[in-house]
């Protein structure tokens, strides 16, 4: 999963960077609200948490902007603001879910999981492509009802191209998404991730377009 935090609290921030890595989550940070609205528009993440009291653009006109734009990313909004009134705003203005601070990190990640399946396959927990079965909320693989076991990032790679499912996707998409946070990235290292994932699920799932990209079909 890729998300853009957008948060002016440096403790928020440190925070929730240790429990996003330690979860193998892939993490962007913006500090102002131009800054995580610029970030969104010219990015692609699975989830936005956005703060409401931001400096530069408040958290409610960072969301105004986007659904303009029709960017549809699943925002959550992290804020301080609980009242009623200020909820129904934010879901109005386009938030998909609210959390109040102060908050316990287990739930904000239940909540973006909760979101992620919803935006993955209509929400569905199960999918069965051929002879695989996927537990999207447990994260577990069946293979003719052999459990199969991936790493993080066989994972996260799995249910990119299944979000993207019928698309052919490419290396650099790949890289975008589960290695942007990484200054460099060794050349092979996607066509080996790649290659582990296919031997443990099967080459059928995954189709290989040579120079152009890999695709599931579903």
């Amino acid at each position: 999963m890729k998300i853009l935090l957008v948060e002016d609290d440096k403790k928020i921030v440190s925070f929730l960077t240790r429990g996003f890595e330690e979860d193998g989550y892939i993490l962007e940070v913006a500090l102002n609200g131009e800054d995580g609205e610029y970030l969104a528009k010219i990015n692609h993440y699975d989830i936005i948490v956005l703060d409401w009291m931001i400096p530069l653009k408040n958290g409610i006109e960072v969301i105004k902007n986007l659904r303009r734009k029709k960017i549809l990313t699943p925002i959550i909004m992290l804020t301080a603001k609980n009242e009623l009134n200020d909820k129904i705003n934010g879901f109005k203005t386009g938030a998909d879910d609210y959390l109040s601070k102060p908050f316990e990190y287990e739930e904000l990640k239940i909540r973006m999981e909760a979101l992620y399946r919803r935006e993955l396959l209509n929400g569905n927990n199960f999918i069965e492509i051929k002879d695989i079965k996927i537990d999207i909320s447990d994260k577990i693989l069946f293979k003719n009802k052999e459990e199969i076991r991936l790493s993080a990032k066989e994972w996260e790679l799995l249910l990119f191209l299944i979000k993207n499912n019928n698309k052919i996707i490419s290396n650099k998409m790949i890289e975008n998404q589960l290695w942007s946070d990484v200054s460099y990235i060794n050349s092979n290292v996607i066509s080996v991730t790649i290659y582990h994932l296919r031997k443990k699920i099967g080459k059928e799932i995954i189709e290989s377009f040579r120079g152009l990209g890999y695709k599931i079909e579903i």
